[in-house]
């Protein structure tokens, strides 16, 4: 414990996709740091920065996320987790239950899915055109493309697929009083009680999607009916959030990047790259996620943390480490470097990563063929932004073409 009390991190929403200054500041210190949260338990905790020290605590066992009901320093003053998420279990636990999963988001499942999710993307956008500019690109196309593409992967049936939505704003926003607490907390319940009702009719009549699959490893014993409505929820509700965000950012980027535009536009083969090049630039999270505790004494970075302890990551200042990535603020889709952490490091890494990839390419790859002239109908500067949400993104974007 150091003599002076560690820096207190107030995370705040930022303007657009600035980088938080924290983090900035953060990173040109150590590795791991001390720092003070505003909320939870007093006391201090460990910040993880770096692209090293990053890994090295998401991947050594050492390091424990099972934490729910545990005092712990908190960014948020009121904490909604999901009854038995994944997100909170360790190894083997947490193997036996992804792996559930795991074929559905695998190389050849994506691949074969692919057509679909064009199927769907197309007359979204024909929707958008029909309506004429300007149109707000986030309400006709980056918030319904992710929303029906996971709907279709679940098993979620077309009309209930807007409920997604409705459940993830609530569940997914920083709650500011017990008022929206209650809403959280209602949202959940109703997100689960649709999920256990769609999971008992495909026990009886399954179907080619992952519900039925997850019905199924409940029946056979390998996992309990508590673990598949945590998952169903906690990827019915992150699989639309995180990629309308993720994918809303990206289009801000390409609006607003002249070099970026027209890289694309030129080379429409380079989209892959650059998806991943905007993944490491965007500062997609506010603040830091969830933590892990030191189940030993462990030495990271040069420094000691003891048994017990709290250590937060972030992979957003991990994603901007000039040690791993030159200019960092630099948006270069020929950059070499080590993968970037977006979608996590070490066991708990996301669950469907090539999925989010995937619609994410596919966006890009038709906006820049179908609409080459899309452009923002106003000043970047007015564009509005989410507040209080775990993935920042745009509220809307009007476009014309």
């Amino acid at each position: 414990m150091q003599d002076e009390p560690a820096p207190l991190y107030e995370v705040s929403d930022l303007t657009a996709l600035d980088f938080d200054p924290f983090l900035r500041e953060a990173l040109q210190s150590e590795p791991v740091i001390r720092i003070r949260l505003p909320h939870g338990t007093p006391g201090e905790c460990w910040l993880a920065t770096r692209h090293d020290a990053v890994r090295f605590v998401t991947s050594d066992p050492r390091f424990s996320r099972d934490i729910v009901g545990r005092p712990l320093p908190s960014m948020n003053r009121y904490l909604i987790p999901l009854d038995r998420a994944v997100s909170f279990v360790d190894p083997p636990d947490h193997a036996r239950v992804r792996s559930v999963v795991s074929s559905a988001f695998n190389r050849s499942s994506v691949a074969a899915l692919r057509p679909h999710a064009q199927a769907v993307l197309d007359p979204l956008i024909d929707s958008m055109v029909a309506a004429g500019p300007p149109a707000d690109l986030v309400q006709h196309v980056t918030s319904q493309f992710p929303m029906h593409v996971m709907g279709t992967v679940l098993g979620v049936p077309e009309a209930d697929r807007p409920r997604l939505r409705t459940w993830a704003d609530a569940v997914l926003t920083r709650a500011k009083d017990e008022a929206e607490v209650e809403r959280a907390g209602q949202a959940k319940e109703e997100a689960r009680t649709f999920f256990r009702e769609l999971a008992r009719e495909r026990r009886s009549q399954p179907q080619a999607d992952l519900i039925s699959e997850l019905g199924a490893a409940v029946d056979s014993g390998k996992i309990e009916e508590e673990e598949l409505l945590a998952l169903a929820t906690l990827m019915a509700l992150n699989g639309w959030h995180a990629v309308r965000n993720h994918t809303s950012n990206m289009v801000y980027l390409l609006l607003t990047d002249d070099s970026l535009k027209n890289r694309l536009r030129s080379d429409p083969d380079a989209v892959p790259a650059a998806v991943e090049e905007l993944l490491r630039w965007i500062p997609h999270k506010h603040g830091v996620g969830q933590a892990r505790i030191a189940t030993e004494d462990v030495e990271v970075g040069g420094v000691l943390i003891r048994r017990g302890e709290a250590v937060y990551v972030s992979y957003v200042a991990a994603n901007w480490d000039e040690g791993c990535y030159p200019e960092p603020h630099r948006i270069d889709i020929d950059r070499k470097g080590p993968p970037h952490l977006a979608f996590g490091y070490g066991p708990h890494t996301c669950v469907a990563p090539l999925l989010a990839r995937m619609e994410a390419e596919v966006l890009l790859t038709t906006l820049i063929t179908r609409l080459p002239d899309l452009r923002l109908a106003i000043d970047p500067a007015h564009v509005p932004w989410q507040k209080d949400v775990l993935i920042r993104g745009p509220v809307e974007l009007p476009v014309t073409w």
